[in-house]
């Protein structure tokens, strides 16, 4: 490709005729030389155009010092020089970098101010003078630009191949409209400015994304927001960038609950980047006991990018650093309470190198963490960690992505049933995280796996192609897989151990207008939050009723707050806790929470009074506070002291207050009859035992309990049975 040597003449090097001859990059010859005919000559794999000059001895080649040391060759040196041609498909260079530098480094030092050179100047002047010459890689030239004496070293030469893609070559001709970027080394004194016909840098592998083959799924639109804040401008050519007088974004913080994909984006980002990988850093991994050990772990992090943006500038690469659990060591100034001041200095250091006085441009820090509002809230500001993007829970199209990941071996491998519906696992799988759909899928394979296994003869070869992981592997794996953020179906189911006896009127018009709320909740597109709060005498089933909601509302997150869950917790911790449910609750679309007798949360004593404050400015603030967009919130609060609620503010705090009653003399004998307790002319009898003419329905199912423990299973109960249990309840 790069010529013929025919024979290898050899030529005593000389000095250029003359100083405007040494700064036009030819190598002379005496015209009655035979190789002063050759357009081209190949000398120690440089190739230079020939120039003739009668002042040059026959026999002799004229250099200047700079061609003699990129040859590295002295005056009276005999070299080798050939007649080099251009192969047939020419050898044009499309693109060309390079380092330009004072000839003389000498008066530079005492210049003060960088010289600033105009790229679009500079480029003309050499496409001019030098165009048809051959650059190679690595080659030095002089030349002189407006008075001053430069040298030009070739960095790269691109070139297009036979199938037209852009690739590094290593030589090509200059021609007048060939494009050069100017990177500029550590301490030249130039400053080449207006740079624009420069091709963009390949900042990404390969020409596009296939998120599935990363083991990426349902984050699209978050991938999207990444590439078009961080990623976008740098794929411009720096010139653009300059033009447009911005800034490339220097920090992304991925933000939400564990498990949704967080650590595997930024993991995955690293992946698809060209050139060098990526710093990855835990939080904790910073902190170190020592005084400035820390901050100096923090430098250590940039030292790389300084290094390089100080070596080649705006053509530096794209230096990038992750942190996981950033929060460890960048929580708010001041919060933490230790001697040392570790925390704040570290939060300094780290501001200082992303957006000080000396700030870098080659730098993208991701920083990732559970817990956003722990941050300092400088570090969130533009030009730090300025995109916040939250990786939430998948939707159902999301959640169909990640199945399809998991599953894509078994597919592949013959290993998954034909009954199983991943449409259908993604509608069941409501605020499953992507970690916990993983789990899904090891635990419904672990179910096909155990039918293979024989426990009394565990030496038995399994047959593997008898291995299927079927629908009701899923099913069964369903009931014990639970989301983080999802219903608590057991803990409902125990609030209504007994299940639901419907009543009467009064009973239907409390479910009527309960299920009216959810609906309203679920449907309505002005109504994102709706609070009820369901008051009543103790044991009427207020708990059990607001469970019921829950259950039946197959909303995805449905959660108890009760006292049950806080004993011991001081009340700075109810109040976190508290605060916790409702920030998750803020995640998924539809929502319920169910706040159980709130004078047990609220630590109510009438002795006193006594209760706790700041639970109560918690819920009262949190009762009134609207979700995010398109997401809905249904609260159900339960109390037995309503007068008590009414004086501390909170009934006004809830949309519809809802009064649950005793149960009259009808509405006993209904509860009674659908329990087939008595016979039927022993029914009056029965309900007259009961000494008040109002009684909570906890009262009776527990008299009906003692009453059948001495009684046959599938028997009614004798009324002398009843009586008797009545009067030693009574007489207690």
């Amino acid at each position: 490709m790069y010529g013929s040597r025919p024979s290898t003449p050899s030529l005593t090097v000389v000095n250029s005729p003359s100083q405007d001859a040494a700064k036009t990059n030819l190598a002379f010859v005496n015209p009655a030389d035979r190789l002063a005919n050759a357009n081209y000559l190949d000398i120690n794999g440089l190739v230079y155009s020939v120039g003739a000059d009668p002042t040059i001895a026959p026999g002799c080649l004229g250099l200047n010092s700079v061609q003699r040391k990129c040859l590295r060759v002295s005056s009276g040196d005999r070299v080798a020089a050939v007649k080099w041609t251009l192969p047939p498909d020419g050898a044009r260079v499309m693109f060309i970098t390079a380092e330009v530098d004072f000839v003389s480094r000498k008066g530079a030092a005492g210049r003060g101010p960088a010289m600033e050179v105009d790229s679009l100047l500079l480029i003309q002047h050499l496409t001019s003078r030098f165009s048809g010459q051959i650059f190679s890689v690595d080659q030095l030239i002089t030349f002189e630009f407006q008075g001053t004496n430069f040298i030009l070293r070739i960095i790269n030469a691109y070139a297009l191949d036979s199938s037209g893609e852009q690739k590094s070559a290593p030589r090509g001709q200059l021609m007048p409209d060939t494009p050069v970027y100017f990177e500029q080394p550590t301490g030249s004194g130039i400053k080449v400015g207006g740079q624009r016909n420069v091709v963009a840098p390949q900042l990404f592998k390969g020409k596009e994304f296939n998120f599935s083959k990363l083991g990426i799924g349902g984050l699209d639109i978050q991938f999207e927001q990444i590439f078009r804040r961080a990623f976008a401008s740098r794929v411009f050519p720096p010139s653009v960038v300059e033009r447009l007088g911005i800034h490339h974004v220097k920090g992304v913080l991925l933000f939400g609950p564990p498990g949704t994909g967080k650590t595997l984006i930024a993991r995955q980002i690293g992946k698809m980047l060209n050139g060098r990988e990526p710093k990855v850093v835990n939080g904790p991994e910073i902190l170190n006991k020592y005084v400035g050990a820390s901050e100096e772990n923090v430098r250590n992090l940039f030292a790389d990018a300084e290094k390089d943006q100080a070596m080649h500038g705006e053509a530096s690469e794209l230096h990038v650093i992750i942190f996981d659990e950033i929060d460890a060591i960048c929580k708010a100034r001041g919060s933490v309470s230790s001697g040392s001041g570790v925390h704040d200095t570290v939060v300094n250091q780290l501001l200082t190198k992303i957006d000080g006085v000396d700030a870098l441009n080659n730098i993208l820090l991701i920083g990732m963490t559970n817990r956003k509002d722990m941050l300092d809230e400088a570090l969130l500001r533009p030009g730090r960690l300025e995109v916040q993007i939250e990786i939430g829970l998948p939707d159902e199209g999301g959640r169909v992505q990640i199945l399809t990941i998991h599953t894509s071996k078994m597919v592949q491998n013959s290993f998954i049933g034909r009954d199983v519906d991943l449409a259908e696992l993604a509608a069941k799988t409501k605020n499953f995280s992507g970690a916990e759909i993983e789990g899904l899928v090891k635990s419904a394979t672990s179910f096909a796996l155990n039918r293979q296994v024989d426990v009394s003869d565990l030496s038995k070869p399994v047959d593997e192609d008898s291995i299927k992981v079927t629908m009701q592997d899923f099913e069964t794996a369903l009931r014990e897989v639970k989301p983080a953020f999802g219903a608590v179906t057991e803990t409902l189911e125990t609030y209504r151990a007994n299940g639901i006896i419907p009543y009467g009127e009064r009973f239907d018009h409390l479910q009527s207008t309960c299920r009216t709320l959810v609906e309203q909740v679920s449907k309505s597109s002005q109504t994102t939050l709706l609070t009820a709060l369901l008051e009543g005498p103790p044991g009427t089933g207020k708990t059990a009723l607001a469970a019921t909601v829950g259950l039946g509302s197959q909303f995805p997150f449905v959660k108890v707050i009760s006292a049950d869950n806080m004993v011991g917790f001081s009340e700075t911790a109810k109040s976190s806790h508290i605060a916790k449910v409702f920030d998750d609750a803020y995640r998924s679309p539809l929502s319920i929470i169910v706040l159980d007798d709130i004078e047990r949360l609220l630590e109510f004593v009438a002795i006193g009074p006594r209760f706790s404050n700041t639970v109560l400015q918690t819920l009262l603030v949190l009762l009134k506070k609207v979700p995010p967009q398109q997401r809905r919130l249904l609260v159900i609060g339960t109390t037995s002291a309503a007068s008590v609620m009414q004086d501390m503010g909170v009934s006004s705090a809830f949309n519809f207050v809802l009064h649950v009653p005793r149960l009259r003399e009808p509405e006993i004998k209904s509860v009674l009859a659908a329990m087939k307790t008595f016979q039927p002319h022993e029914m009056e009898m029965a309900v007259a035992s009961l000494l008040d003419s109002e009684v909570p329905i906890k009262r009776i199912l527990l008299l009906v309990d003692m009453a059948r423990q001495s009684v046959p299973e599938g028997y009614a109960i004798p009324i002398a049975r009843w009586t008797q249990v009545i009067r030693d309840i009574d007489s207690s």
